[in-house]
């Protein structure tokens, strides 16, 4: 009886080499602008307390009551699997003592888990980017958060590609206000609602706002306005961001339906969304949380953030250009005769030119003598340098250095090979 093949769960994907050299380059960019504001990475487990999450995200959204990877331990204690890294920050942070009289600006790069129904550019297992800022009120380091990611679409050239999405989601207090008259309003027309609206009508009725069944969006125009409910504080803090924004030269929209789908978002929320892939998707998303850390067992401590998915930037970036693509080519092949003296010299240069050229990709054949091949290999890697050791070579403590891009090749000694490779290239 033939063994069933293995493959990969559902949802969870291998990410081959052939792809992986572009994930890096775009990590490099975003990487780079976060480095360049000051912000310092935290890393965190990718396993927690399901208590965590239930408290942090909330036990009435989608992610708790549907999407999580939860299980009981062998101490028959449940734990999840991370649906977001947020809270993860947080109970970091609290357990760590880092917000206790202190500012925390830090970012994360990391694997998230959700069940539901796989589609291109939204996995099972999924990756985040995402920045969290700790221990600042003001709409200042808002308006930040919002310049830092507009940088990050100038820089990976999606900036043409991108639009903000702004609004305000108020206090708390303000919103069990408008809750309450937004289910007033939704109850006359519960027969125009689908499922998830009348799930969520009680339960969290600000997500029905974000429907995308175009008759509850139609009937939301005649629903009360979450603005009109805001607080004092929270309108002047939402009126000092877009000033801001407008300061920085940074056009939004102002869509009062945006609520975002967490519990703990508080005034400020944002997404940025494209229509460059297909249907218009959010590409970011974030917003303040001030009630966050004070909930999961903290002092009160102001807070705002974002997260990015990585899967579906790597879309975008691909759908907007082409033929973006990183150099993985070969600077330099080794070449030998495949005797165990040349191969030991070939590895000696090697380790040399990895000694004083860094950040060359340099490799070494084996398992071929025969050079036909070996010039073969070089070729389909795309390297642009061989040096080549034969019996001559290691009698005369030479090489033969050949510039693959025009042919040309020249004997140089052993201790030359760093200089004449940097002139070839």
């Amino acid at each position: 009886m033939t063994e069933k093949k293995i493959q990969s769960i559902r949802g969870m994907n291998d990410l081959l080499p052939t792809d992986s050299a572009s994930w890096q380059q775009i990590e490099k960019i975003v990487k780079g602008v976060l480095n360049s504001y000051g912000y310092n990475e935290i890393r965190t487990p990718i396993v927690e307390d399901t208590a965590l999450f239930k408290r942090a995200v909330g036990e009435v959204t989608d992610i708790v009551e549907k999407e999580m990877y939860t299980f009981n331990d062998r101490n028959d204690e449940s734990i999840t699997l991370r649906p977001e890294i947020t809270a993860g920050c947080v109970r970091a942070g609290i357990e760590h003592g880092l917000f206790y009289n202190q500012e925390q600006r830090l970012w994360y790069l990391g694997p998230a888990f959700r069940y539901e129904k796989p589609q291109k550019g939204r996995y099972r297992q999924f990756h985040q980017f995402g920045v969290e800022v700790f221990g600042l009120e003001g709409p200042n380091i808002d308006a930040e958060l919002i310049l830092l990611t507009a940088r990050f679409w100038k820089a990976l050239g999606l900036e043409n590609h991108t639009s903000l999405e702004l609004n305000s989601i108020g206090s708390l207090e303000a919103r069990a206000n408008y809750r309450n008259a937004l289910v007033a309003f939704l109850e006359q027309y519960k027969d125009k609602l689908d499922e998830d609206c009348l799930r969520r009508m009680y339960t969290n009725p600000l997500r029905v706002l974000d429907s995308k069944n175009p008759v509850v969006q139609e009937l939301l125009n005649q629903a009360p306005k979450l603005f009109d409910y805001l607080d004092e504080e929270s309108k002047q803090h939402f009126e000092g961001l877009c000033r801001l924004l407008d300061n920085a030269g940074i056009k939004y929209n102002i869509n009062q339906r945006l609520v975002r789908g967490l519990d703990y978002y508080n005034r400020t929320v944002f997404e940025w969304v494209t229509t460059s892939l297909g249907a218009q998707g959010t590409v970011c998303g974030g917003g303040r949380y001030d009630g966050l850390v004070s909930q999961l067992g903290g002092q009160p401590t102001p807070a705002v953030g974002f997260a990015m998915g990585v899967e579906r930037l790597v879309l975008l970036v691909q759908a907007v250009n082409p033929s973006f693509n990183c150099d993985n080519s070969i600077d330099v092949y080794m070449i030998s005769s495949g005797d165990e003296k040349t191969i030991s010299v070939a590895q000696n240069i090697a380790e040399l030119l990895r000694d004083s050229l860094p950040n060359w990709r340099i490799m070494t054949n084996y398992g071929s003598s025969n050079f036909k091949k070996q010039f073969a290999k070089a070729d389909k890697l795309g390297a642009k340098i061989a040096i080549i050791i034969g019996e001559n070579e290691l009698t005369n403590q030479s090489v033969m250095i050949k510039n693959l891009q025009t042919g040309e090749q020249i004997e140089v000694a052993q201790k030359e090979v760093v200089q004449t490779c940097l002139a070839i290239k």
